[in-house]
């Protein structure tokens, strides 16, 4: 059994923020990326970046805790709809674990965490997009109850072609 904490990020946890979240990608997503995510990195995970969205009530951030250590963090947005879906929906927009909080179950817990606290809000629906490219990923939200809705595709000219692709997955709550 893992000892894991999960705990809402400030503001003046930023620097801290943004290093864990640039290890988190590089971790898992070099290779979608020409540049090895460089770019993209520079991009979403600069302490500029992640203040305005801190600062953001819209946006809920949490660090995943490992032996007082953050290997992760989830993003939620809880107001936000999926296109085209009818009822009152919970985005997870964002997870990144790094490579030591792989495979040891942190991964479930977090999703269970975000999955409870939409249910306490009284959604109707949980939502998240995937790469279609990530089949393990796929999986894994498959294994908690959540079915393909819809496609898409990114519009990043730095990333690899084959690797845009992406799945709008959702799971009821009622």
């Amino acid at each position: 059994m893992i000892s894991l904490k999960i705990k809402k990020i400030s503001i003046t946890e930023v620097e801290k923020f943004s290093e864990v979240a640039t290890r988190a990608y590089f971790d898992h997503y070099r290779h979608l990326w020409y540049d090895e995510g460089e770019w993209y990195a520079h991009k979403c995970f600069n302490i500029n970046q992640l203040s305005e969205e801190l600062a953001d009530s819209r946006n809920k951030f949490f660090f995943a805790i490992l032996d007082e250590n953050p290997v992760g963090f989830l993003k939620l947005r809880p107001e936000n709809q999926l296109t085209g879906q009818e009822g009152n929906g919970f985005e997870i927009e964002r997870i990144y674990l790094t490579k030591e909080a792989t495979g040891r179950g942190v991964g479930r817990k977090i999703m269970e965490f975000a999955i409870e606290m939409a249910m306490r809000q009284n959604k109707d629906y949980v939502w998240l997009k995937a790469m279609d490219s990530s089949q393990n990923a796929i999986r894994f939200y498959e294994s908690l109850g959540f079915e393909i809705c819809g496609t898409s595709l990114l519009d990043f000219e730095q990333m690899k072609t084959e690797y845009l692709g992406m799945v709008a997955m959702r799971r009821d709550l009622h």
